[in-house]
């Protein structure tokens, strides 16, 4: 299966998406906010970022613009989470780049979904 990194500041979600994500098969890593994640994006190499939108040090849209100004990283696929359904930040995570904008709560069979559906590299 895929190697995935979750970045998510508040344990209860992350937890539960790393037990869920193993189960299914995968390789999971984890960071707790925006700089410890590109951190471990770098140490990591997953092959899918599922993201927070706000995390203390660096949220999710600079974590995303991050990625996107690195040749290197600019095609790694990115799922955005938050627990703000603004159609504004839907957009704008979009337009930076991020394949999907999942809001908070969701379901685990959505998540599932759209990673099959995402681990594919995309063009910069």
């Amino acid at each position: 299966m895929a190697r995935i990194l979750i970045i998510e500041d508040e344990a209860h979600i992350r937890d539960n998406l790393v037990r869920f994500l193993k189960l299914e098969g995968h390789a999971v890593f984890f960071a707790n906010d925006g700089r410890a994640g590109l951190e471990a994006i770098r140490s990591t190499k997953p092959e899918l970022v599922i993201c927070d939108f706000m995390m203390p040090r660096m949220n999710g849209f600079e974590v995303l613009a991050a990625l996107q100004a690195d040749a290197l990283l600019c095609k790694l696929p990115f799922i955005m989470l938050s627990a703000s359904a603004e159609p504004e930040r839907l957009q704008q995570a979009l337009a930076l780049g991020a394949r999907a904008y999942v809001t908070k709560p969701f379901q685990l069979s959505e998540l599932r979904t759209l990673i099959e559906r995402n681990l594919q590299p995309t063009p910069c």
